[in-house]
């Protein structure tokens, strides 16, 4: 059949126009999880060859008809696959492919890729520590990396916060890490008036950070030579990125109540044991009801009327308010992030409040292909309203010790009862005193970077940080100065340093085997402190409260300290082939702090590693996504002594109004670098892909020529010289497991857990026992380890106290017989203040919009001595309040029990003894978070990108069998002599907080 041209052309036009009927554009966006715009994605329709890219801003349009299926494709992202219904608008977010980006780690004076990494570094990301409702940097740390313990003393707002990486490794010098803030090293030196540290990095603003990586090993933190010895803390600040404007809000609200309180004597227990306890003593029935006649300032303690809860009005519920906003983008010249944050924290300590406000500016710029500048910068003050130190009775955990049948107030119910209490009455400080401290943080750094070659380019860095804090304290004439009228302080300290960084970077590929990277530079570090003081008394009235009121000037003083570093450093790492890792660098530190003859020191390391997941034999594993084994050299130092250590020095000293010099300080010329040579031994593992991955290290440090206030002969005329004596070492295995349990479109879940042991021994000590209180340096022994007599409990007999003798028998062998008699025992090793076993343990979940992670920490092996528990478990020889269990008293030969009988005035077990120590093993919820996400196609609408809700805990619950307030809070005052490292006294427990936010990007 011949079909006539003119008809097959009809024909073919009604095919052509069904076709093009069937037909249409869609358009859309595409952007990343952070709702950039991603330009050049690669957009197909599958099994056709029809296809575009999206533009700059990420826009796209497409021919496509129902049923196809659309293919959005980009180097570094998950593709995914949309298949055409009757929508004309697409708009799409790709996820990162993790499993095909290297992980950039920062190390000192650069960066390097995770997967040729030959050091044991620890790096925690933003998302691991935003939105934790604490004003402290270091907290949000806990449980995150293995071999780093963080504690925070207590729990006050400001209280100070102990890291410690990879244990213990001087006895009297710094055991602080350095902190390293976008490549400038900080101030982090504690400036407060009371003996009560305030962490110096609460300026800090948590959001702002990026990245936290933590140089653990020699060979990470050799770079930084003569401070590296107690591990590196780089915190990276968030950038801008190219793309559109992004606009951030976070705002949240909490409320917080102490983690744990005690259980005290009420007050008809209180005359219960009181009143035994007196009438053991031998004083009369009339004398004990005489004592509460006047403690109950002419209230019925008989009838009950009067019953103090002295507990509850020590510790109040508080709050924590937070509220940022960043606005960070754009092009492809000038990036910039700028961020502004308010602070409100209010304590679970009465009198305890801190607000902080912050603003930070990153800006890089490029000038031109081969020129670079940038700056980053924040300003910060935080204004504490502050509360005395843990051994004063002004304190207000302090008031545990008042008797119950106290009232707090006098009739009137407003005005602070300070006549009949036991103890001063620390409300008085609440009404009638002020102690406010305000600091001002300014951190800078700028820098500018040269590209001389394509393989080589050079830095320069100069960086300044300026901390004052200033300090005002007024007591007024109620409280314990009214027998002076009155008395206020004055202090204001300022820190200034500087820091200039100069480096040559030379990277080049040679062959597409030899894979070199190479740095060279010099860094010189300047810093300034100066103090000025002022203390007066007898103030007019109450509310004049500044020093130009005082009727006297009692005391005032200044005083400028100054020191530096200047150092020249090198690193080369050589990657051959991919898989073959060799790293080594040198440093040569000089610093004013040492003697003369020892001003200088060398500080070398060097690593390899080997990639063994890159041999042939196991390249097309569908099992082992990575196998290396890597190890490290290194030696480290540490100069966290007085400025002028080394130096004998003078005072002036007036005598009769005559100006005079005296002696303070006994000079050291020798005295030179504490030094550590650490080795470590890893593998670094991944299975199916890396669903399963993580490393195992183990670790030797040895440190030599400790640092030491070494006491002298008090007929020296001086108390001590700073000295280097003895050796220690710190060894230990370290674990990290990271698990991708499920991976799906809808549903997420990883996990990761760290644990890691710790063992710390003195390996020699020349000069013999080091005994501080009740604190003991001992060879062969964990340093700090308690030194105590050990308690045996209560004489069934006749409820004295005993002891065990450990004597030496003519045997050799300890004699293990008891004792009343505290002065024919002998103390003994009887614990350690340092876990030797910590742990985390890290749960991320995402369902559908709704996120959920958590956080579990524990440590073991520690032990706390209470100091104050002579007072507060004393079988009630003081009038001082007792806690519960000391009901469970000897009353009666043939009784069995810890408690020995309860004597008035009389020592009958308050000695220091093991009976005041505990394990302080415990395991901490330390935070949970439940977030949900709105979907994006409700939030557009409202011109949004993302809007989130959330709830936070923080501290939630804690499993532990030790009965003191908190596991991990200590004393706080450290210019006591009569306290020593892993003691408590009357120290307040951590906040427990309950936070609900939001976050909205647009």
């Amino acid at each position: 059949m011949k079909v006539h041209p003119s008809r097959l052309l009809i024909l073919l036009c009604l095919i052509s126009s069904t076709v093009l009927a069937q037909m249409k554009t869609v358009t859309g966006t595409v952007t990343d999880e952070d709702g950039l715009p991603l330009p050049g994605v690669n957009i197909i329709i599958k099994d056709t060859n029809r296809g575009t890219q999206s533009d700059f801003d990420g826009n796209y349009a497409i021919e496509t008809q129902n049923g196809e299926i659309i293919s959005f494709s980009y180097v570094g992202f998950v593709t995914s696959e949309i298949a055409v219904a009757d929508q004309n608008e697409i708009n799409i977010t790709l996820a990162a492919d993790i499993s095909t980006l290297e992980e950039v780690v920062v190390v000192g004076f650069g960066t390097q890729s995770r997967r040729k990494i030959t050091a044991n570094i620890a790096s925690i990301s933003s998302e691991e520590i935003n939105e934790i409702p604490t004003p402290s940097l270091q907290s949000t740390l806990t449980g995150k990396a293995a071999g780093v313990q963080v504690t925070q003393l207590n729990g006050k707002v400001e209280g100070g916060i102990k890291v410690r990486v990879r244990g213990i490794s001087t006895i009297s010098s710094s055991q602080e890490p350095l902190y390293v803030v976008d490549g400038i090293p900080i101030t982090n030196a504690d400036e407060s008036i009371n003996d009560s540290p305030i962490n110096p990095l609460i300026a800090l603003n948590p959001n702002d950070i990026e990245s936290i990586d933590i140089l653990k090993d020699a060979s990470s933190a050799a770079i930084y030579g003569a401070r590296g010895t107690n591990g590196v803390v780089i915190i990276t600040t968030k950038q801008g990125k190219q793309g559109k404007t992004k606009v951030s809000i976070n705002s949240s609200y909490g409320v917080s109540t102490a983690t744990n309180t005690r259980d005290w004597l009420n007050a008809d227990q209180y005359v219960e044991l009181l009143t035994e306890s007196a009438l053991n003593s031998g004083f009369s029935l009339g004398f004990i009801e005489g004592q509460f006649d006047f403690y109950a300032n002419g209230l019925d303690w008989r009838n009950g009327q009067v019953d103090t809860d002295w507990q509850e009005l020590a510790l109040v519920d508080g709050s924590v308010q937070d509220l940022g906003v960043s606005v960070s983008g754009g092009s492809e010249k000038t990036k910039y992030f700028i961020s502004t944050s308010y602070n409100n924290t209010e304590g679970i300590v009465r009198g305890n409040e801190l607000e902080r406000y912050s603003f930070r500016t990153n800006l890089d710029h490029k000038i031109s292909e081969k020129f670079r500048v940038g700056a980053n910068a924040t300003v910060s003050k935080s204004i504490i309203d502050r509360i005395s130190n843990d051994n004063a009775f002004a304190t207000p955990l302090q008031a545990i010790a008042q008797v119950p049948i106290s009232p707090a107030y006098q009739a009137d119910g407003f005005t602070p009862n300070n006549d009949t209490t036991e103890y001063y009455n620390f409300l008085t400080e609440e009404f009638n005193g002020n102690f406010r401290t305000n600091i001002w943080r300014v951190l800078a750094n700028t820098y500018m970077q040269y590209q001389i070659l394509p393989e080589l380019n050079f830095r320069t860095e100069l960086g300044y940080d300026f901390l004052s804090q200033v300090a005002e304290r007024f007591s007024g004439s109620l409280t314990e100065s009214a027998s002076v009228g009155g008395f206020g302080t004055a202090n204001a300290v300022q820190t200034e340093k500087y820091n200039l960084n100069n480096y040559f970077t030379y990277n080049k590929l040679f062959n597409d085997i030899f894979d070199f990277e190479g740095t060279l530079g010099m860094s010189f570090e300047d810093s300034t402190r100066r103090l000025q003081f002022i203390q007066g008394q007898g103030f007019p009235s109450d509310d004049l409260q500044t020093l130009n009121s005082a009727a006297e000037i009692t005391a005032g003083g200044s005083s400028r300290t100054r020191f530096n570093f200047l150092s020249y450093f090198g690193r080369a790492s050589l990657t051959i082939a991919n898989k073959y890792l060799f790293n080594g660098s040198l440093r040569y530190d000089g610093s004013s702090r040492f003697g003369e003859d020892n001003r200088f020191g060398w500080f070398p390391a060097a690593s390899v590693g080997w990639i063994i997941s890159e041999e042939k034999f196991l390249q097309n594993s569908n099992v082992l996504s990575l196998l290396k084994i890597r190890g490290s050299w290194g030696i480290t130092g540490n100069a966290g002594i007085g400025n002028f250590a080394s130096l004998s020095l003078f005072q002036g000293a007036p005598y009769n109004q005559r100006a005079g010099l005296a002696a303070t300080q006994l000079g050291n010329p020798g005295l030179k670098w504490e030094r550590t040579t650490q080795v470590d031994v890893g593998l670094d593992f991944g299975f199916l892909n890396n669903r399963i991955s993580g490393e195992i290290d183990y670790y030797v440090k040895d440190t030599e020529d400790l640092l030491l206030n070494e006491p002298v002969p008090g007929t020296s005329g001086f108390p001590n010289i700073t000295r280097n004596v003895g050796e220690m070492k710190n060894r230990g295995f370290e674990f990290v497991i990271n698990t991708k349990n499920i991976v799906s479109n809808d549903f997420t879940w990883g996990t990761s857990l760290n644990f890691s042991t710790i063992d710390n021994e003195v390996t020699n000590l020349p000069g013999g026992d080091i005994i501080v209180g009740r604190n003991i340096v001992r060879e062969g022994e964990t340093v700090s380890s308690f030194y105590l007599v050990e308690f045996a409990g209560a004489d069934p007999a006749n409820g004295d106290a005993l002891f065990i003798r450990n004597t030496v028998n003519p045997d050799g062998s300890i004699n293990r017989t008891t004792t009343n008699n505290f002065n024919e025992a002998d103390r003994i090793i009887a614990g350690s203040p340092y876990p030797d076993f910590i742990a985390g343990l890290t749960n991320n979940i995402s369902f559908r919009g709704v996120d959920f992670s958590f956080t579990f920490q524990g440590e073991w092996g520690a032990s706390i001595y209470n100091n104050g528990g002579r007072f507060q478990s004393g079988n009630a020889r003081f009038f001082d309040n007792q806690t519960v269990d000391q009901l469970d008293r000897w009353q009666q030969p043939g009784d069995v029990t810890n408690v020995p009988q309860a004597r008035l005035f009389t020592t009958n077990g308050q000695q220091a003894s093991t009976r005041y120590l505990q394990d302080s093993d415990f395991i901490r919820l330390r935070n949970l978070t439940l977030g949900y996400t709105i979907p994006g196609d409700i939030t557009r609408k409202f011109q949004m990108d993302r809007v989130r809700i959330y709830f936070t805990g923080f501290n939630l619950l804690t499993f532990t069998d030790y009965d003191g307030y908190d596991p991990e809070s200590t004393a706080d005052f450290n210019g006591d002599s009569n306290i020593q490292v892993g003691e408590t006294f009357y120290s307040a427990p951590p906040a427990k907080t309950y936070t609900v936010g939001i976050n909205i990007d647009f």
